[in-house]
């Protein structure tokens, strides 16, 4: 079978919500939109356009991260295999909808700014590295470019 990978960019619309799976797994999930908008030229106002939602679930290692830094209203890019969920509601109505199973999730620094802080199982970067980049001993980045 062949997998649609793809990359949106939008905004979280919902809470995300971790939920343990009965062989221990651990899943965070969370809906988001990706609108689109142009500029009326005749007026020169912005016009919404389109609008695509879907669920996007995440495993493993992205669920810490998720949970930490993912919040209902923030801007998102996330990149994963999207496919189709089709299920019956309780009041017998067949529902279709969009759900990604992510292998990265990110802020959009386009639209908001950030303070990294590295993870806890990853190695500390070097002395010269990190002091090329901005970034103390600890991982966390230092100075006016954090």
């Amino acid at each position: 079978m062949y997998e649609t990978y793809s990359t949106i960019v939008g905004r979280v619309i919902s809470d995300p919500r971790r939920n343990r799976m009965a062989n221990g797994d651990e899943v965070i999930s969370f809906r988001m939109a990706s609108n689109t908008r142009r500029r009326d030229r005749a007026t020169g106002e912005w016009v919404d356009g389109n609008s695509l939602f879907l669920t996007v679930s995440c495993w493993r290692r992205l669920v810490a991260g998720v949970a930490s830094a993912i919040e209902k209203g923030r801007p998102v890019i996330v990149h994963g295999a999207i496919h189709t969920n089709t299920y019956t509601t309780s009041d017998g109505e067949s529902r279709t909808e969009l759900e990604m199973i992510a292998d990265s999730v990110g802020l959009d620094l386009a639209r908001c700014v950030v303070e990294y802080r590295g993870r806890a199982d990853s190695p500390a970067p070097r002395p010269a590295d990190a002091q090329a980049a901005g970034v103390d001993s600890t991982g966390d980045a230092t100075g006016a470019a954090a």
